[in-house]
């Protein structure tokens, strides 16, 4: 068990699975800046992040900006969109009657990628509703700005293991303070912290390699 003090952001577990040296640099030094990407990211979040807004319709029970939070994985953070569906499945709401299947939804600008840091993200989401409500979350739903489309997501045990062992390391790294250097992919272009991060010059020898290479010659 964590204490409060020591919870990570969950959002950086989508960070840190698409870099974890974007990760640390956000995280663990405060650095950031904007492009592009990042600001229009920040405008649908904005919209979406209503934490008065609740609506129900029939069977279904909708309710934004939801905080959540782990004490076993240490992390805590927001579910953009949280749906509640009846189900025999789900659990007692306050206020309603029945039982209702919890549903997170996280919003991302783009488009589906073949990578899972949007998919862990969402999947630690519901490890931490798992643990608040006392229930079993089996999917999801991430919802891309450019298809205007869900892509529903297993939380399978691979999956979640992932998280787990993602969150481990993090936490493993901010106690450190250590910023882990990463080799330069296509990824790179588009990130926000490329002049920050400054991959090329990580290919660079030291200054120790550098004298020592040169008393070799």
């Amino acid at each position: 068990m964590y204490n409060e003090e020591a919870y990570l952001q969950l959002s950086g577990l989508q960070h840190f699975a698409f870099c974890r040296r974007q990760w640390a640099l956000i995280h663990i030094e405060n650095q950031w800046a904007e492009n592009y990407r990042t600001a229009d990211g920040q405008i649908m979040h904005e919209m979406v992040h209503d934490p008065s807004f609740e609506e129900s319709r029939g069977d279904m029970l909708k309710k934004r900006a939801v905080p959540v939070f782990s004490a076993s994985l240490g992390v805590s953070g927001e579910c953009d969109l949280l749906e509640f569906r009846k189900s025999p499945c789900g659990v007692s709401l306050s206020g309603y009657e029945g039982l209702w299947q919890p549903f997170p939804i996280e919003y991302k600008r783009g488009r589906p990628r073949e990578t899972e840091d949007n998919d862990l993200q969402l999947c630690g989401q519901a490890m931490c509703l798992e643990g608040m409500l006392c229930c079993t979350i089996p999917c999801g739903a991430v919802y891309y700005g450019e298809t205007h489309h869900r892509n529903q997501v297993e939380f399978t045990d691979a999956l979640r293991e992932k998280v787990k062992d993602s969150l481990k390391e993090m936490h493993e790294l901010y106690t450190r303070g250590y910023t882990p250097k990463v080799k330069s992919n296509k990824g790179c272009g588009q990130c926000s912290l490329k002049d920050l991060c400054l991959p090329k010059l990580q290919k660079s020898p030291t200054v120790g390699q550098y004298i020592k290479e040169a008393i070799e010659e």
